[in-house]
Formats: C-alpha cells, structure tokens, sequence
C-alpha cells in the first residue's frame, strides 16, 4: 500500500456540509492501490455506537483514485476514519496517520473529526444558476442601441479594433438584442463593466454608483433588467474592487491633497504625496491608471458595499462577477458576501481566480470562479492537440476534485473571454474542432458561459482583436455552425442529467468517453480527437442519439458505434442502473 499518497483534510473539499444533514467526506489514494474502502463514523460521544459505509472511487487522475461517501449522524457531531483494503493488508486511516490496530480506549485520539455542521456552514449556491446557461457581453461593442450617447470618434462598425477603440454599444443594444438572446437559448448575461470608466473597457472605474453616459442611463438598466427577467435571464454585472480608475474622485483628492486627503489611506501609497514616475502607490499590474484599493479600510469597506447593494436594490441585478478578485482579502469578500445574500439571497457571486480557488470556494466568499483550469485543459485537448483523451479526462478529474460539489456546479465554464484569444482562431477555424469543444462546455459540470459571437464563428486574437465587434449581418454568420450551437443548448435544458447528474469517466487515450448519470436517465458523451475513426461499444437494449434524433435498438444488449475523425455522440439511455 502506497501510504504516501493517502490524503484526507477535515472541514475542506475532503470534508464539507453537503446540506444541513449530510456530510461528504473524500479520500485521496494511489491510483489503482485499495480493492475497498470503508468508513467508519459515530456521534462523538457515542463512538460505541459506529456505523460502517463503503465508499465509492468516484474519478481518477494521472497519480490517484478518488474515494467518496456522505453520511450522517442524529445530532451533528461527527467522528470517523477510514478502513483501507489491499491486496496484502488492512489498515486504519486516522488523524495520527496509519495504524494497523485501534484500541477503543485511545479511539478518539486517532479519529477525524467534523465537530459540528453547522446549517450556517452549508455553501447554498442559487437554485437557477443549475441550469444556468451564461453569455458574456463585451458591453461597447455588442450592438449600438442608442447613438445619441456615442462617443466622438467613433470607428466604424465591424473594422479591426485598437485598444482605444470606440464603437457605441451600449446598453439600449442589448435590450434591443434579448430576442437574440433568448433564441439562441440563453438565460444569463455577464456583463463587462458599465459604470463611468475614461476606457471602451471601463475596468478603469470612476465613479461607481453612475451608469457610463456612452452606455446610458440608469434607467437604461432597469430596463434591461425588467425586460430580460420577462424573458427568463438573469442579470450579472462585473464589479471591479480591487482598484479603481485614475479618475476616481477620492484618488482625484489624494493627488490634490497628498496626505492631507481624507481618501489618502483609501490607498497604498509610500511616502507623504502621489508620484508617478516611478510610481510610489501600488496597482494593477503595473497601470499607473488603475491605483489598487485598501480593501482593509473600513471607509472604503463600506463604500464597495453600498455599491454591491445598491445595483440589486435598485436595479434588480442578480449578482456579481469580481475583478480580479484574488488580490482582494478574504475578510472584505465575507463582508460581501454576507451583505449580498441579505439584500437578494439568490444573487450569485463569481470570482476571476485563474488558478486554484479552493481558499475562496467554502461557502463563506463566492459561489464559483471563472474556470480557466478548465479552459486549458480544452485548449490543450481540442485546440494545440498536446494531451489525448484520457490526460484530458484525468485533467478533468483533478480539476473537480479540488473544490466541493455546490463550487463545482457553480464555476462558470469558458473556452475564451475578453481577455484571450476566441476558440475558432486557437482551433485555427477548425470548426469541428470548436463544435466538439462547445458540446463538452454544454455537457459538463458547471455553468457553460459562451462569449460574444462565438455561436456565428467570430474570430479574433489577443486583447484587443478578441473585442471585435459582433457581426448582425447574417448572411455573413455560419449558419450550420449557429444551428448547431442552438440545438446543444436545447439539449442541454432538456436534459436533466446534464445538469444535475453525477460525472464519470472512461480513460482512453483514443476515445473521450463522459457519462452524466441521473436519476432517471443517462447522458453518454463519446467523442474522436484523434485521426483515425475509433469504435465505441454501446451497452443497451435501447439509445436515442440526440445530434441526429436516432432511436438505437441494440442485440443483446450491445452495439459497436463508429466514431469518425473529429465525430461526436450524444447518447440518452433511460431507467439507468445508478
């Protein structure tokens, strides 16, 4: 038995509330190491009284097996430990490591434990963000709605952008573009900031609690949000609290007045006054233009929660995406937390972490992040072709086995965004290769978010080409691929096993096989990245394909399916075994 690679972590993604009853518990082990695993709990004081479970490899990864079990007890008190059997010994896994024996009398010595859950500990995530299908809008350059409020120098619809680009969407574009929306199929917008900015970008805010004038009005977006919950979407608006715009009137103030400034300590500043070259203040990046907020003060504490409150208030929004929100400390994010969820308890918060989040993910910060772990692994698989199937699967697995189930079902899934490159020029127009990748999106875990245009085969590099402006001429879209990306998403809001069913991979390095296993049916993801047409047997006396609406009637039970070079399958099997 490979001991080393034994890992359980109390009160974390190996240990959390599941709700207010039930406890998870995970236990990391070498990769094909325990021919079972069993876990062995009680009430704290009353370990006499022990319950035994088996627990379930439920993934694996390159190095490790996964083992997971949920239990409960009466009163919320919990210890336990874990039973592990291999094929030459059994052993007991405690908090004091191995042990080849327990004795009752020193047993609670040994066990783990979980003192008490907590209802108030429970990461509830909003019931709709299940079947939450997202689209991020780059706000100026969606659709012009409204060109009294353009800017001057305005470019030309639909030519190459510079980063100073200016083009007039706005948010009387998108209201006029809901029925678009609501068509393609989806039912929550992402935003990109729309508050007074001196950038097309505006993640250089100046004055939070305005509506940028080349956007509109406030009353602009309570419209647009009224008229989009008519239609069934949400709202999500960008908030970007870990620095401000150069034009921010306290930053404004403190250049003025240096450290006489009443805002001075709003900041991070060395030295008694503001200078710029070399910058003396700390910011994003290095951007003279965006000085970085003292998140710890509590003046501007309360002013980024006024602002978190007051959108919901009074325009109805249904929550935030953060900037940057990772330098930003944990303290401010409970704080924001805690004053969202009271003013609307089913707003959604999602972080931009790029890498891990566990730290953020317990349920006491966000809901989920934006899951660039696993736009990599995509790009990797589908776009550079440097990892096969089962790397890409064991990937996955890894990537979900860091966080818990609810920050799972609430990270918001992305092949590209605003700040990389668009899917269709990584795939270099490969549009099977983009299609494939679309369908995993709208398959797996998670909340899939497309960006602007990708449904019409917009192309684009780096900041700023993947900022183009969306093309509303549609003899110029692709229709089949537009088609396409409609019918994955119907697919995917009918089928309730894509968005509450439990995962499961097949680790093959020529076939990417995925099952989603719900109640009462399951979806079977079969897809061909390599060169050659694979095979793929299917177990079941009956299929429907849902790509082509095909029933499949099988002899006893089996069915060898040809997958041709870049194909994909989508099989529906009912009354499944769990």
């Amino acid at each position: 038995m490979n001991r080393h690679a034994l890992q359980h972590i109390q009160k974390s993604n190996y240990a959390y509330a599941l709700n207010s009853k039930t406890l998870r518990l995970r236990l990391r082990t070498a990769k094909g190491d325990l021919k079972r695993v069993e876990v062995i709990y009680a009430d704290k004081f009353d370990m006499e009284c022990s319950q035994v479970k088996e627990m379930h490899k439920i993934l694996t990864d390159q190095l490790f097996d996964y083992y997971e079990a949920d239990i409960s007890v009466d009163q919320n008190r919990y210890v336990y430990y874990f039973k592990l059997y291999s094929t030459d010994e059994v052993v007991y896994f405690g908090e004091n490591g191995i042990e080849k024996s327990l004795d009752s009398k020193t047993l609670h010595y040994s066990v783990f434990q979980f003192p008490f859950l907590h209802e108030s500990e429970v990461h509830h995530i909003p019931e709709w963000s299940k079947t939450a299908v997202f689209y991020q809008i780059f706000v100026e350059r969606f659709f012009d709605g409204d060109p009294s409020n353009n800017p001057k120098n305005l470019s030309q619809w639909g030519t190459r952008p510079s980063p100073h680009s200016y083009y007039g969407g706005d948010l009387r574009g998108i209201i006029k573009k809901l029925d678009y929306l609501q068509d393609l199929g989806i039912n929550a917008l992402y935003l990109t900031p729309i508050f007074a900015a001196n950038t097309n970008h505006k993640y250089d805010t100046k004055d939070y609690l305005q509506i940028d004038p080349e956007f509109g009005t406030e009353e602009d977006l309570k419209e647009l949000v009224k008229k989009a919950h008519e239609k069934g979407i949400r709202i999500v608006l960008d908030a970007v609290f870990n620095h401000c715009g150069y034009y921010f009137e306290p930053f404004q103030d403190v250049l003025r007045k240096g450290k006489a400034s009443k805002y001075f300590n709003w900041f991070y500043i060395e030295g008694d006054e503001v200078c710029q070259n070399p910058a003396n203040y700390l910011r994003f990046a290095f951007s003279n233009k965006m000085p970085k907020l003292n998140t710890h003060n509590e003046q501007v504490q309360a002013y980024l929660l006024k602002v978190a409150t007051y959108w919901i208030e009074t325009c109805d929004i249904d929550g935030w995406r953060l900037d940057v929100s990772d330098e930003v400390d944990h303290a401010f994010w409970r704080k924001f937390r805690e004053v969202v969820k009271k003013c609307k308890k089913d707003a959604i918060i999602i972080g931009e972490n790029w890498h891990d989040a566990n730290a953020w993910l317990q349920g006491d910060q966000y809901d989920g992040v934006m899951n660039y772990a696993l736009t990599k692994a995509c790009l990797d698989f589908f776009a550079y072709n440097t990892i096969q199937a089962d790397t890409f699967a064991y990937t996955l697995s890894n990537v979900l086995m860091r966080n818990t189930k609810q920050a799972n079902d609430c990270m918001l899934n992305l092949l590209d965004s605003h700040d990389t490159a668009r899917i269709l020029t990584l795939c270099k127009q490969r549009k099977e290769k983009v299609k494939a990748a679309i369908t995993f999106l709208m398959t797996f875990v998670g909340m899939p978010c497309t960006y602007y245009g990708t449904e019409i085969g917009m192309e684009g590099e780096h900041d700023p080409d993947c900022r183009r402006t969306f093309e509303w001429d549609s003899k110029k879209w692709d229709e089949d691929f537009y088609t396409y990306y409609k019918k994955i998403i119907r697919i995917r809001k009918q089928h309730k096993a894509l968005t509450e069913g439990r995962v499961k991979f097949t680790y093959d390095p020529e076939l990417f096989v995925m099952e989603r296993i719900g109640e009462e049916e399951k979806i079977i993801v079969v897809m061909n990245n390599t060169d050659k047409i694979q095979s793929y047997l299917l177990t079941a006396k009956q299929a429907k394909e849902l790509l082509t609406d095909t029933v499949i009637t099988t002899k006893n039970n089996q069915l060898i399916e040809k997958i041709e070079t870049n194909g994909i399958k989508l099989y529906s099997i009912k009354n499944t075994c769990n």
